[in-house]
């Protein structure tokens, strides 16, 4: 099992200066990911939020090592063919350490507030086809796509990124699982912030379904939550992969727990 941290860009973190911060001490301290939300909390919350992209590319030049990515994009209420190239730069940036967390996006108000459809099904099908263009586009391959939602009329995305971008999908519905066994791994939806949401044992049923969903052995499962609340042991036997850390609290706080390193370097 592999560890990383999800970091809540709200608050203190609205501003990327400290998530650069947590992501040069995460990297001197052992964890091998960051991912950062993608959310305008500022409309749906209230709260200020950061822009990922710009956080991640700060955060790529004060690092060498540790893998950048999203926790999770809305890819709904962004554009495809402008997400693939941020990716393929941030590969260009970083070296090829970026990974791609998608999803359907959550508060309403982050897309009805600037008059965009909210409805669970159409974004669900806008997810759907923008993962198809934005894979077709990191080939740097010339890409013909007219679809229901994007229309992508020969064109080739250079330059393309240093090595394929792994997708990690969201979501904790039966449709959410099917989406994620076809791609390169889950971001399970597993904790909130009390607690984990998922024993070890739920868990397994749940990557039970993601392998008769047709998810492959190179898949992960990716676990985000409370180590102090937590048998690693237990959920790397359930089948995770990577125990994604859940950091809440402001910034010295955040600090505090990622400096130590790791919790379970013993572990397979």
């Amino acid at each position: 099992m592999r560890y990383g941290l999800q970091l809540r860009t709200l608050d203190a973190f609205a501003d990327p200066r400290e998530t650069v911060r947590v992501a040069a001490a995460a990297e001197e301290a052992g964890w091998e990911a960051l991912l950062v939300w993608d959310h305008l909390a500022w409309a749906s919350y209230g709260v200020p939020s950061a822009d990922p992209w710009v956080t991640l590319g700060a955060c790529a030049a004060a690092t060498s090592r540790i893998q950048l990515g999203t926790a999770v994009t809305p890819l709904p209420r962004r554009r495809p063919h402008v997400v693939a190239q941020q990716l393929a730069s941030l590969s260009l940036a970083t070296g090829g350490r970026v990974v791609f967390g998608a999803g359907l996006g959550g508060p309403r108000g982050e897309y009805e507030r600037f008059g965009e459809d909210a409805d669970e099904r159409r974004r669900a099908a806008m997810l759907d086809e923008g993962l198809e263009v934005v894979a077709a586009l990191l080939t740097g391959e010339p890409v013909d796509h007219h679809g229901e939602h994007y229309i992508v009329d020969g064109v080739a995305l250079q330059p393309p990124p240093l090595r394929p971008v792994p997708f990690w999908i969201g979501g904790g519905s039966p449709r959410a699982l099917r989406r994620a066994a076809r791609w390169d791994g889950w971001l399970a939806n597993s904790s909130d912030d009390s607690g984990n949401r998922y024993s070890p044992d739920e868990t397994a049923e749940l990557v039970a379904s993601l392998r008769r969903n047709g998810a492959g052995p190179n898949f992960d499962v990716c676990f985000i939550g409370y180590a102090a609340q937590a048998d690693l042991a237990a959920y790397a036997a359930a089948g995770v992969t990577w125990w994604i850390e859940n950091l809440r609290g402001d910034v010295a706080g955040v600090l505090d727990r990622v400096s130590p390193g790791p919790p379970g370097e013993t572990l397979p």
